[in-house]
């Protein structure tokens, strides 16, 4: 090698040469070019990283060629390859062997591959072996050349060998020099041409050949040979044959799942396709499949060569996988399941109709157990009874029909193996377990199977195995919209809106079926309305002479005179007594003349006995959700009342846990959800811990018929935009007496003359008012009867938990800021989160961003002289007035906080007033001085000056 001069003419050439241990590799070289062109002795090896000066001789397909060839360069390899620095001389030396070559050589082969794939007609030689680059030049041949090999078999031995083809005429490479210098993809050079093949032939195949003409193989071993390495070159490669025979099948293939069954959700399928005889799992995708027969009578062979499609099978794996499947194990064809909650049992049950017309053959591996995998049904017929349904139910396993029944105690424990008449074992499929659990857990085994008409939601469930007569009847019990009309009582007053209508042909229809249920609209959407109208239609629908069909209503004693008022506007006619007091009656005879018992929570704790005695029409439960503890004596004492019929009324009938429907379902229903525990079990846990929505549909299908809700944005259209009512509120027992003894003292006062005329003494008369509003509202605002509760405050907290509950925002208004503090330390100790604004907030933008953007906060406090004018609160669409004004036209600002432009929603507004007190009296002046007040009154002094004696005597009578 002498120095090439990069200033002189040179060229860039690849030379082909031999190492002596690595095999064939191609290096590039510089060749420095003699003035006549032609190449000289001066050659310098290149590598990327010292091309230097002679970058102009490289173009881009140089640079890549280049980049492989360093990468086999034997410094190169001997880095990769052996971790520790030594020398090329020691390493093939002392380490390298046969071992070490296998592993690279492969490599070495996949480098040259890429080379020969770019270098086009580049200067392409073979080296001299001493090592000259530009030595004689080669030629990579045109076209690929074809293999044909050869088996002539005699009664001595089989000769076997390859013929050459290129440009349709054959190539002679034996005894020609010929070398393999790539084996994993043959390139054979033969008198200096680079010959590749039209097909991937491992040049080992074509090695023994270089310099002999045939391989004899000896009658004694040519079956083993047979067996493995003809089969093998039939089944890839052009072979012609002598002596023996080699047949092709183009077969019509066909499907096939075989089932490997040991649980059923371990279970797997192996999908696999038939050619005729042969049998060929998925997976393998050799194109072309030979088995080899030995006909040994007659001492022949037939190598059938079975041609598959590989793009058709690949659609049948992908039907599979479409239908759920995914590949566990690619080289046996197993699948599984991608769903691994479900079973494959199932599966093949659920698409065995949609498989087998696509041509799919379904069998059964070879196991211990003999498993069902026929067709698998259900057939329910449904038989009304006065309270009860009889089911007829029969499961479908192929031919046998077996009565549902004798699947109870398999579906209860989980078994999913019940073995058939024949001995085979069908699996239960999952989804019965899911959708018949519950069914089987409440029906009796009497005469097949009977169950409760209030279970009516677990058929809902079966509806695709009922018959389509029940499955219409079943729609019509489950969707109150599609219930009958029911007559309307001739002497209800007012006129019920199209939602309490359905409300009201609900309840009738829960009569008629002898079905209790929970009316659960929104608070506002009139419960009590359609409540009170069933109750008039019970009393017309009386004959002559017949005694009054008494119901009983409980209720929180704050709603006692909303409800006494309520029925004295819509149902006159209706004969109240109130169960309340210390004068309550004491022989429940005295019931029976009256339509409407109305009591407390608290009284029937207390005389749970009394009430016991007597049979009542209905029992209806107001706020419903106060029984939700079923620990509590609340709820013992109503589940020993009795009735024909029983409701309950609530806008949250749950409020902080799904445990809060079964004391209510229990109440109206007895039964219905099973005992507590069970309900806990199987619906509380699994729904509220795991997030179960399988059990929290199936426990909305068993209570749907006996829930009707409504919520405020589903009526919408139906109500005003704003509605406003009136809740009149018992005072507790010690705050009248405070209230009482208050009012006489001023009273008194006034009646001596000390408050009759001069201003010192309006201002007084003006005190004494003020303080008896402040009892009225709530008695710890007077610093001495802080002690003392307030029947206005629980009423205000009990409407506030329901309305929070159903997720809407509230504005509660006062003009005393000592009765916002009440409500706002409730808040803290509860750490219930509110907005506040009162004459003292510094930032008033602060409180109201944070209730107009923060969804977490429903309550905002609002004092009225902060807070009347100014502010744009449309978010609320409930409004709490806590005490009366003077002034109408106040109180009407304050709706104005939510109730303007932008408001989307119904506004329902709420004015709390305790009963038989000063405020009751206030509304009363307020209409009676409607024009003054509107048009003249704008403080409360003037309002007083306005008051006559007999206003003052009304006012403190």
């Amino acid at each position: 090698m002498q120095q090439v001069d990069s200033k002189l003419p040179f060229k860039l050439v690849y030379s082909l040469g031999e190492h002596p241990y690595l095999g064939f590799l191609i290096e590039p070289h510089i060749v420095q070019l003699n003035p006549n062109g032609q190449y000289s002795l001066s050659y310098k090896r290149i590598f990327t990283n010292t091309i230097g000066d002679f970058a102009s001789a490289l173009d881009d397909t140089d640079y890549y060629l280049i980049k492989q060839l360093d990468e086999i360069e034997q410094t190169s390899i001997i880095k990769r390859y052996h971790k520790k620095a030594i020398r090329p001389v020691d390493f093939f030396g002392k380490v390298f062997d046969q071992k070490i070559y296998d592993y690279i050589r492969p490599k070495i082969d996949q480098k040259i591959l890429m080379v020969l794939e770019k270098i086009g007609d580049k200067p392409l030689f073979l080296m001299s072996k001493d090592g000259y680059p530009a030595d004689q030049e080669l030629h990579i041949a045109d076209e690929p050349t074809s293999v044909l090999f050869h088996f002539r078999r005699n009664e001595i031995e089989t000769r076997y060998f390859p013929t050459l083809k290129y440009k349709g005429n054959r190539l002679d490479f034996m005894y020609k020099g010929a070398q393999v210098i790539v084996n994993k993809q043959a390139w054979l050079l033969v008198e200096n041409t680079l010959y590749h093949f039209d097909q991937a032939i491992d040049g080992k195949k074509l090695s023994p050949f270089l310099n002999k003409r045939y391989i004899a193989v000896p009658r004694a071993t040519e079956k083993r040979y047979f067996e493995t390495f003809v089969t093998g070159l039939i089944e890839k490669h052009h072979v012609y044959a002598e002596g023996f025979d080699i047949r092709t099948h183009r077969e019509d293939a066909k499907p096939l799942l075989k089932l490997f069954y040991t649980e059923p959700g371990d279970s797997s399928i192996q999908l696999s396709f038939a050619y005729g005889p042969y049998e060929f799992t998925a997976g393998t995708d050799h194109p072309i499949t030979v088995r080899l027969e030995h006909q040994e009578q007659e001492d022949h062979y037939v190598f059938h060569r079975i041609k598959r499609s590989l793009v058709w099978e690949q659609k049948q794996a992908s039907f599979i996988e479409q239908l759920g499947l995914r590949k566990k194990d690619v080289l046996f064809g197993n699948y599984v399941l991608d769903d691994p909650g479900s079973s494959i049992i199932d599966w093949l049950n659920l698409h065995q109709e949609e498989l087998l017309s696509k041509g799919f053959s379904i069998t059964q591996a070879k196991g211990d157990k003999r498993i069902f995998i026929g067709r698998t049904t259900l057939e329910i017929a449904v038989e009304e009874g006065n309270d009860w349904f009889d089911i007829k139910a029969f499961a479908h396993f192929g031919p046998y029909a077996i009565p549902f029944v004798e699947l109870r105690e398999h579906i209860l424990n989980k078994e999913r193996e019940f073995v058939l008449p024949n001995g085979e074992i069908a699996i239960i499929p999952e989804e019965w377990f899911a959708q018949y659990e519950h069914l089987f857990q409440f029906a009796t085994k009497k005469d097949g199977l009977k169950l409760s008409k209030t279970h009516v939601g677990l058929l809902y469930e079966a509806t695709e195995h009922i018959s389509a007569t029940f499955h219409h009847k079943l729609e019509r019990l489950l969707d109150f919209k599609q219930i009958e009309e029911a007559p309307l009582p001739s002497h209800f007053r007012g006129a019920l809106r199209p939602y309490q209508r359905a409300g009201y042909n609900w309840f009738y229809f829960l009569q008629s079926y002898k079905f209790g249920g929970c009316l659960a609209d929104d608070m506002g959407l009139g419960k009590t309305v359609q409540t009170l109208a069933l109750l008039q239609q019970q009393k017309e629908a009386l004959k002559d002479g017949e005694q009054p069909k008494t119901s009983l209503l409980i209720l929180p004693t704050s709603l006692i005179y909303n409800w006494q008022r309520e029925a004295e506007k819509f149902a006159p006619q209706l004969r109240i007594l109130l169960h309340t007091g210390n004068n309550r009656v004491k022989d429940a005879f005295g019931f029976s003349h009256f339509d409407l018992v109305i009591t407390t929570y608290g009284i029937v704790r207390s005389d749970t006995s009394l009430l016991a005695s007597f049979f009542f029409n209905y029992i209806i439960l107001d706020e419903s959700q106060h029984i939700k503890n079923p620990g509590s004596k609340s709820f013992k004492s109503i589940k020993s009342l009795k009735s024909k019929h029983k409701l309950a009324l609530s806008g949250t009938p749950i409020e902080n846990s799904v445990a809060d429907i079964w004391t209510q379902m229990h109440f109206t229903n007895p039964g219905l959800l099973g005992s507590y525990s069970y309900f806990q079990k199987e619906f509380v846990t699994p729904i509220e811990k795991k997030k179960d929505e399988t059990k929290a549909l199936r426990l909305q299908a068993m209570v749907k018929p006996f829930i009707l809700r409504r919520t405020k944005d589903q009526v919408a259209q139906e109500l005003p935009p704003k509605t406003e009512q009136t809740i009149f509120c018992e005072m507790s027992e010690e705050q009248l007496a405070l209230y009482e003894s208050t009012k006489s003292e001023y009273r008194n006062a006034f009646l001596d003359g000390t408050m009759q005329n001069g201003k010192g003494n309006q201002i007084m008369l003006l005190q004494g008012l003020t303080k008896l509003r402040q009892i009225a509202n709530h008695p710890s605002m007077l610093q001495e009867s802080q002690h003392i509760p307030s029947g206005k405050f629980d009423a205000v907290i009990e409407m506030l938990d329901s309305i929070s509950a159903e997720g809407h925002k509230v504005l509660i208004f006062s003009q005393f800021v000592k009765h916002l503090q009440l409500f706002k330390a409730y808040f803290d100790s509860k750490k219930t989160p509110y907005a506040y604004l009162d004459g003292s907030t510094r930032d008033r933008s602060e409180p109201v961003t944070t209730f107009k953007e923060n969804s977490s906060i429903k309550i905002f406090l609002i004092s009225i002289k902060a807070g009347g004018v100014g502010l744009n609160l449309t978010e609320a669409d409930y409004v709490f007035i806590l005490d009366p004004w003077w002034n109408p036209a106040v109180e009407q600002q304050a709706i104005d906080r939510s109730h303007r432009i932008g408001q989307t929603k119904n506004v329902f507004i709420y004015k709390f007033i305790s009963k038989d007190t000063v405020e009751e009296k206030i509304l009363a002046l307020q209409n009676r001085k409607k024009a003054l007040s509107t048009a003249l009154i704008k403080t409360e002094e003037s309002f007083i000056k306005s008051l006559s004696s007999e206003d003052i005597h009304e006012l403190l009578r």
